[in-house]
C-alpha cells in the first residue's frame, strides 16, 4: 500500500529535503505539497497550519506526523532503513522527537507567511 507524505513544497529546506528523498524512493511513496493545497486538508482532517507545522503521513489509513512520521518515510527508503531502525529506538525516538519539533518550530515561523497568501493552488 502507497504512503502519502505531506510535505511543504514552498519551505527551501523542506523542499530540498524531500527531493533528496524522492530520488531515493520508490513507488511505495506519494509524495503532496501542502502548499495551498485543500485536498490535503480534507484527506489529513488537519488545519493549514498544523500541515505546515510538521509532515506528516497517511500510512494504513491513519495519519501520522513529525518524528513518528519521518521514521516511516526512512524505513521506506532502503537507504534510510537503518536511521528508522536506531531512531525507533525508543530512548533515542525521545530525542529525535524534541530535536524535530525544534527545528520543525523554528521552519513554520519562518514559512508561517503562507497561512495568509491568497495563491494559485500548486498541484
Amino acid at each position: 500500500m502507497t504512503i502519502k507524505v505531506f510535505f511543504n513544497n514552498s519551505c527551501n529546506i523542506c523542499k530540498l529535503e524531500i527531493d533528496h528523498y524522492k530520488k531515493n524512493s520508490d513507488q511505495n511513496l506519494e509524495w503532496v505539497d501542502i502548499t495551498n493545497n485543500q485536498q490535503a486538508v480534507d484527506l489529513t482532517s488537519k488545519s493549514k497550519e498544523e500541515l505546515l507545522r510538521r509532515l506528516h503521513v497517511i500510512d494504513n489509513g491513519q495519519v501520522i506526523g513529525g518524528a513518528k512520521a519521518f521514521i516511516i518515510i526512512w524505513s521506506k527508503i532502503p537507504k534510510y532503513n537503518f536511521l528508522a531502525k536506531i531512531l525507533s529506538f525508543k530512548p533515542l525516538f525521545i530525542l529525535f522527537h524534541y530535536a524535530y519539533e525544534f527545528v520543525a518550530y523554528f521552519l513554520f515561523l519562518k514559512n508561517k507567511h503562507q497561512l495568509n497568501e491568497k495563491t494559485k493552488p500548486t498541484s
